[in-house]
């Protein structure tokens, strides 16, 4: 068996099943809930990954879209044009990414909106000397000072969303065979390891956003939203007729798994 294999075997049979697709948004909030707790009772000293610099935050977390976007894409393309061999219906499949795009930026744009709209600007930190000139955080920071408002979670929320919408893709492998074609068979399961990796690392930091930042009324609304954005489209808009859909996830389309041969 191949490295890649041996790799693959253990985190499909983990990640590529229903429970998992049931399971992992309880499991969010839970971690959500617990860290909030855990940070509320300051159990747990400063480290590595309590700093916004730290390599994960830095070269992951602030790009969580654009590495779920580039990895999903070549992986949708791929499975759903194996299994369909119509290029029209993988486009339409590979749409979820835009609606995806459009998710993030309005979320993340009305998060900032909020948080401009419900805050001030001080001199510091301490929140002693209000700075009344300065109406936005941009212009707050531009100035020195420091922007107080309602700063919901974005990493709650997008962390929450990414892992939720690869899981969600995962599916496709329940009916998709690729062992006749060596080659297409590296590809799907180099895609689907680092798939895999990829959602471990953003469930990991999804918690330890909960373990070190942000106040626990802030991860609870990103938390709720992401998890929002997720049902409103893989749990009621992708079930209907005029959407993107789901990728095919059962034994309809033959009697054994679909075979991909080229």
């Amino acid at each position: 068996m191949e490295p890649l294999d041996r790799c693959a075997r253990p985190l499909r049979t983990a990640l590529v099943r229903s429970s998992m697709r049931r399971g992992l948004p309880w499991g969010l909030l839970g971690l959500m809930l617990g860290g909030s707790l855990l940070k509320a009772l300051a159990l747990l000293p400063d480290s590595y990954l309590s700093s916004k610099r730290n390599l994960l935050n830095i070269y992951f977390v602030k790009l969580a879209w654009a590495w779920t976007f580039w990895l999903l894409l070549p992986f949708i393309a791929i499975t759903n044009y194996c299994l369909s061999r119509n290029v029209l219906e993988m486009l339409r499949r590979i749409s979820t990414l835009l609606v995806g795009t459009m998710v993030w930026y309005v979320c993340t744009s009305l998060f900032l909106h909020i948080e401009d709209f419900t805050g001030s600007c001080y001199k510091s930190p301490a929140l002693d000397v209000l700075v009344q000139e300065h109406l936005s955080k941009r212009q707050c920071r531009q100035g020195g000072g420091f922007w107080h408002g309602f700063d919901i979670s974005g990493h709650s929320f997008l962390l929450t969303y990414c892992a939720l919408m690869i899981v969600e893709e995962m599916a496709v492998l329940h009916v998709l065979n690729t062992e006749r074609s060596p080659r297409l068979h590296a590809v799907v399961n180099a895609l689907f390891v680092a798939l895999s990796f990829l959602t471990l690392i953003w469930v990991w930091m999804f918690f330890c956003t909960a373990l070190y930042f942000h106040d626990f009324s802030q991860k609870l609304f990103g938390t709720l939203v992401g998890l929002s954005a997720w049902y409103g489209t893989y749990r009621f808009w992708y079930l209907k007729s005029f959407s993107p859909g789901l990728p095919p996830q059962n034994a309809s389309l033959s009697s054994k798994k679909a075979n991909c041969s080229r």
